[in-house]
């Protein structure tokens, strides 16, 4: 883990599976676009017996900030000292999110580097470079 400023660190894809199988009080948060999670899928924590919260960081189409993403992961993450990891399509959305949460109390907010589908390789192309589904962490189409 990481340390970073603004929030509690960087946490591999992995890591962040270890985290969410280990410790009951951990959530995911999908941080993503809907269109994302209709075309791109979602992790599927189906084998831990917990689902990812969606919420969209910025809105799409549009790009305009979720004004209730806050709202949102306090009405599904009630304790302000459980972990809750940011996932986004590359790991910068999920930085803002995590600044955002540990700014409103949520001192546990790590961001997933890589995010879900990685970093862009040499071809300008995702999926190919890190990210969760690279890690061969359990996804599913929506």
């Amino acid at each position: 883990v990481f340390m970073s400023q603004g929030y509690a660190g960087d946490v591999t894809p992995e890591e962040a599976w270890n985290i969410l199988e280990n410790e009951k009080d951990s959530y995911l948060v999908d941080c993503r676009t809907a269109a994302e999670w209709n075309f791109v899928g979602v992790p599927d924590l189906s084998r831990l017996g917990k689902s990812p919260i969606l919420s969209e960081w910025v809105r799409f189409p549009g790009g305009v900030e979720n004004q209730t993403f806050v709202d949102e992961i306090k009405n599904h993450v009630i304790d302000q000292d459980s972990k809750v990891l940011y996932l986004c399509r590359s790991g910068q959305r999920s930085i803002a999110a995590a600044i955002a949460m540990t700014n409103e109390g949520y001192s546990n907010s790590y961001n997933i580097i890589e995010g879900f589908e990685g970093d862009k390789d040499q071809n300008n192309q995702r999926g190919k470079t890190g990210g969760w589904k690279l890690s061969k962490l359990p996804w599913q189409q929506t």
